[in-house]
């Protein structure tokens, strides 16, 4: 199997890119977002790649990073997304977003993915929550925000609260978690939804 590729990029198309490896072209298939972040047709690129061989094809999927690669491999775990609707979250998400949306249960982030209607991207969070911390690193603080904010069947936490009001506020839940996480780094786990509320702001404002 192709784990990497180096080489010169020959041409650029729409979903994919032919990359020269010492005079051979391999078809690779992208993300937009992997695509328009990469040099121009003549430079030199590397990317991560995972091969999908069939009966009746071999396809190669390239990506800038590591953590790319395994959240493509890890969103076509969840029944429903396929090679396809997993380039579509990434194109739109970097993987930390996506890690950051599973962590805090934002389906609407997730969701912004071509072809990925609310029932799917709630499957996604509930069958990726547990595998998101060994894909991409992610702030303990807002997994724990994530927790709070999930826990229906207790009383709402201030963490709950604060991130409730953020939201009502128009930010988005992912920005809204990430930042009561920062807050309650400052401020400890003890801190009341006002002062959660006022450093999430803050935090937000910069």
């Amino acid at each position: 199997m192709i784990g990497k590729l180096k080489g010169v990029i020959d041409a650029i198309g729409e979903d994919h890119l032919v990359l020269d490896v010492h005079g051979v072209g391999y078809l690779v298939h992208c993300s937009s977002r992997t695509l328009q972040r990469l040099p121009g047709t003549g430079e030199a690129a590397v990317l991560a790649i995972e091969t999908h061989v069939r009966e009746d094809m071999i396809r190669l999927y390239g990506f800038r990073s590591e953590a790319e690669r395994e959240w493509f491999r890890l969103l076509q775990s969840v029944q429903g997304v396929g090679a396809k609707v997993a380039l579509g979250i990434l194109a739109v998400l970097e993987p930390g977003e996506v890690a950051q949306a599973v962590a805090s249960g934002d389906k609407a982030a997730i969701a912004r993915g071509p072809g990925v209607g609310p029932k799917l991207a709630a499957r996604i969070i509930s069958e990726l929550k547990d595998k998101a911390p060994a894909a991409t690193p992610i702030d303990p603080s807002l997994a724990r925000v994530a927790e709070a904010g999930s826990d229906e069947g207790s009383a709402p936490s201030a963490v709950a609260d604060a991130v409730s009001a953020l939201v009502n506020l128009g930010y988005p839940q992912m920005q809204a978690s990430a930042a009561v996480a920062a807050a309650m780094k400052s401020a400890g786990e003890d801190a009341t939804t006002q002062v959660l509320i006022r450093l999430g702001l803050r935090e937000l404002a910069r």
